[in-house]
């Protein structure tokens, strides 16, 4: 009988079609335009398989042709294609490709799906045409306004037309502005429900986060293009007019905002603001009283004329602030009571507060951009949208690095080979400001005909690939200053930084630089830090964050003192927000000697008279630290999330100072490491692979459910041979990530001895690779597979594998694989296996035409011990035959049970999903 569920999801398709054959063929075309960045990127994150499968039960042609296209050309071309070839099929194939994301969204219940398919079907297609006209010719304006508008697009244009870059020191690079549009790469932007409190420094959780959260945390956000921050939203059951967008340090905030500003003013975004006002925190800090009008003018004084007029249509009016995280103004709202008045001072943070509760220009929009560590003082509600800058996935990494190298094409495939090949800096790479580092070291060495810089091309470590630049930077400077004013020069400027991190300074008053004698005169200065443009004001920040959290640790190795280097690091403990966390890691990176060795390839450090002379006080000290405060940490297996999160960090301290006896002493032997239900980063992986390398036997690790990428099963996988138990279960691994997991147990040292698979994504393509694996291996004693789909023709070759007289597996879970009894031929050769004393077949679909095998497979069998079998639809009769062998073989345990349709539940000791 058909269940009331499935007779609503056929009444609700139904409608759904209904309505989309109602629509006219240029309708159809219309809507289908309008979401096909949505399309194209929700085909790209389906599973491939059941999304052709169910358009070929939809009859949508060509289907054939996209079966190995996705493989070939990469997901996004891929997606692209089919979307266009869909497109082009006519008005019958593109509602069926409709119907089809219709019938996939309760088993693919994505965000992005979800929002489209409720947009078709509760926006009215009047309704989205307006929109449409709108936002691509925007409002009837009076000539007045018109020429002001135009005025004030022209104004907006020259300020956001180009990306300024520094000029890396040390490079043959010719351009510094480049067009937006030819440098600008996509950036990743996620609307996540609401804010969430910060407990660890901003780039590591963002990083945490970086690899699954759109591949893997289903229905939860939402990727935004700048093209639907201000669309209707499904959440909220409105368009939103009060939007955040978060970010990490260097992702990318600010040139987001400046390429939508570009866009808006060439007519290519968001034409029904007919005025977009763009303001930096930073530039509105010297702004005390001021009424709303003030500011305005005080940026955009040619509006003086219209301005009251233009006010007039608040609907029609977007404001942009940009930098919160910058401001000096307090954000407040509770205490004061709204104002209204537009002519009225107050102060910069009231104007804001007023604007974002709508008492200002009620219905104005108002996008705001801050780091997420700012937000935490903040009513998230406030905000009607809130989203997250992710920064660069694989694809926008590589394009990143080929416009940097943009007029030398073989040079921009050699270093993102370089940079692919090195595990850590091609993970920060998510950072837009990483990528701009990592290049400039890169074209440093590629450029430079005068320094043998073959040693600079491999960093392994973030601080190496700050040493290189930091190197290049004073090799490019030794003919322009002397040795005693540059000493004198990044002394201060180490101790700026060091009061920056210590205090969670960014931005930098000129009397800042005074009080810490930082000359600004020297041309070096701005090898480190930048000027603020404006004509009344001057303040001063660093290149990158982590530029200033590398400085900061730099002066206490070559400025050392006992007592402020203690004041550090009991600072950097007792700061359970972990703002000082990527500091750390520096300060144990600059204790290697490997790493202090790259400074000696810049000529202001070489001869007698060296810049810096590194503390072996400093090193021995931090050593110190990290045994008293630390060591009791790791040898404890912790459910709590801040002690992992601890753990994690002691790892990459141990990492970055590439001290192998450091890490025996403070891991010691037999190590358990639990980061189940924990996100980790390639980067985390890339640590954790050499933590398991250079410990002592480590005993155990648990990744239960934390839902890695295949680029971090790609990391791990030197690591993980050491371990003699691992477990993987609900991953959601796929075929492809086997490969890295074969790596360790084919590996000629693996200590692997319990392996669990359970819960995951692998199919019967995966068990070749892994049979390969198996029959190198030595040490597996135990492997469980449950709750994957194995059932097909390679699941043979694993069986084979397992058979082999050589396999030492003693205990073998392949319990519901979805086994017929076309796979239970090949079972019967695990009589082969003499060390097989348990076997679980449970929960597959072997039946009565299977049974003969499993007969066969015990009575030949001389090892077995237990034999479990239940819920495979055996009848009565066979369940007895099968129940009747336990007496042919003394010692021989089978479990067997008949299964039901309206109960298949499975035995509490079998994890289910």
């Amino acid at each position: 009988m058909e269940q009331p569920s499935e007779k609503n999801d056929e009444d609700n398709l139904q409608k759904f079609s209904q309505k989309l054959n109602g629509y006219e063929m240029h309708e159809l075309r219309m809507m289908y335009e309008y979401f096909r960045d949505d399309l194209i990127y929700i085909v790209q994150i389906l599973n491939t398989h059941s999304f052709l499968a169910e358009l070929k039960s939809r009859n949508v042609p060509n289907v054939e042709t996209y079966e190995s296209m996705k493989e070939n050309l990469g997901a996004s071309v891929f997606s692209a294609k089919l979307v266009q070839g869909v497109f082009e099929a006519g008005k019958e194939a593109v509602i069926g490709f409709l119907e089809c994301l219709y019938s996939l969204q309760t088993s693919h219940p994505h965000h992005n799906l979800l929002a489209v398919l409720w947009e078709i079907q509760n926006v009215e297609i009047n309704t989205l045409k307006e929109q449409i006209i709108v936002d691509e010719k925007g409002h009837p304006l009076d000539p007045e306004i018109k020429e002001i508008q135009d005025k004030h697009k022209q104004y907006l244009l020259d300020t956001t037309e180009f990306l300024v870059e520094c000029k890396p020191p040390g490079t043959t690079l010719k351009r510094q502005d480049f067009p937006i549009s030819e440098r600008f790469v996509n950036l990743v932007v996620v609307s996540t429900a609401q804010l969430r409190h910060r407990t660890q420094h901003e780039l590591i959780e963002i990083g945490e986060k970086h690899e699954s959260y759109l591949c893997k945390t289903q229905g939860a956000l939402e990727r935004v293009s700048p093209k639907k921050l201000f669309r209707w939203c499904r959440q909220i059951k409105q368009v939103p007019n009060v939007i955040m967008v978060s970010g990490v340090p260097g992702i990318g905030k600010t040139t987001l905002m400046q390429k939508f500003v570009c866009d808006w003013v060439r007519g290519e975004l968001y034409q029904r603001f007919s005025f977009v006002f763009f303001f930096k925190f930073r530039e509105l800090n010297r702004l005390e009283e001021v009424s709303l009008e003030e500011m305005i003018l005080h940026q955009y004084p040619y509006l003086n004329s219209q301005l009251e007029n233009i006010l007039k249509a608040p609907e029609q009016l977007l404001f942009i602030f940009d930098g919160l995280d910058e401001s000096r103004h307090q954000l407040d709202f509770a205490s004061r009571p709204p104002n209204t008045n537009t002519k009225q001072k107050q102060g910069l943070g009231e104007i804001l507060v007023n604007l974002l509760r709508q008492s200002l220009l009620k219905g104005c929009s108002v996008l705001v951009t801050s780091r997420p560590a700012k937000l935490v003082s903040i009513d998230p509600h406030i905000f009607q949208l809130f989203c997250e800058i992710m920064g660069f996935f694989h694809e926008e990494r590589k394009m990143y690095i080929e416009q940097f190298f943009v007029d030398d094409k073989k040079l921009a495939v050699q270093a993102f080979d370089h940079v692919r090949d090195n595990e850590a800096l091609y993970t920060f790479c998510y950072i837009p400001s990483y990528c701009w580092i990592i290049c400039t070291v890169l074209s440093m060495c590629f450029k430079s005909q005068e320094t043998n810089c073959n040693q600079l091309f491999f960093p392994v470590t973030v601080t190496q690939l700050f040493v290189i630049f930091i190197s290049n930077i004073l090799t490019n400077h030794s003919q322009e200053i002397e040795r005693e004013k540059a000493k004198k020069l990044l002394m201060a400027v180490g101790w700026l930084a060091e009061f920056g991190v210590m205090n969670r300074l960014i931005v930098f008053e000129e009397q800042n630089l005074r009080s810490l004698t930082v000359d600004t005169s020297l041309h070096l200065l701005t090898s480190f830090m930048v000027e603020s443009k404006q004509p009344r004001y001057v303040n001063y920040s660093f290149l990158h964050l982590t530029l200033q959290e590398f400085m900061a640790a730099l002066v206490h190795h070559v400025d050392y003192k006992p007592e402020k280097l203690q004041e550090a690091l009991e600072k950097a403990k007792s700061s359970r927000d972990g703002h000082a966390e990527i500091f750390l890691r520096f300060l144990f990176g600059l204790t290697d000697g490997s790493t202090i060795a790259l400074l000696k390839h810049s000529s202001l450090h070489q001869g007698s008279s060296k810049i810096f002379t590194f503390s072996g006080e400093a090193s021995r000290n931090i050593f110190a630290w990290l045994r008293h405060h630390f060591s009791p940490l790791v040898k404890k297996t912790s459910k709590d999330a801040w002690e992992r999160r601890e753990t994690l960090n002691i790892f990459n301290y141990l990492f970055e100072s590439r001290n192998i006896e450091l890490v025996s002493e403070i891991l010691g032997q037999n190590l358990k490491i639990d980061f189940s239900r924990f996100r980790l980063t390639p980067l985390d992986c890339t640590v954790l692979a050499y933590i398991l390398k250079s410990c002592k036997e480590p005993e155990s690790l648990d990744l239960e459910k934390c839902f890695l990428e295949t680029e971090c099963w790609e990391r791990l996988s030197p690591g993980l041979h050491a371990v003699q138990t691992l477990r993987l279960n609900l991953n959601q691994l796929k075929d492809e990530d086997i490969h890295s997991i074969a790596k360790a147990l084919a590996h000629p040292d693996c200590r692997i001895q319990n392996l669990s698979l359970t819960n995951n994504d692998l199919t019967s393509k995966c068990c070749s690779t892994l049979a390969s694996a198996i029959y190198k291996n030595v040490s597996l004693m135990s492997l469980d597979l449950t709750f994957n789909n194995l059932t097909g023709p390679h699941f043979s070759d694993l069986i084979a594998a397992l058979s082999s007289p050589t396999c030492s597996v003693k205990h073998l879970e392949l319990c519901a694989l979805k086994l017929t009894h076309d796979d239970s031929k090949c079972l019967v050769s695990l009589s082969n296996n003499k060390n097989l004393e348990y076997l679980n077949l449970s929960h597959n679909s072997i039946t009565d035409a299977g049974s003969g095998h499993l007969k066969d497979l015990i009575e030949k069998s001389s090892s077995l011990k237990k034999f479990m079998v239940g819920a495979n639809g055996f009848s009565e009769g066979v369940v007895k035959e099968l129940q009747d062998l336990i007496n042919a073989r003394q010692g021989l345990i089978i479990e067997v049970w008949q299964s039901h349709a309206e109960n298949t539940a499975l035995p509490e000791n079998v994890t289910s999903i």
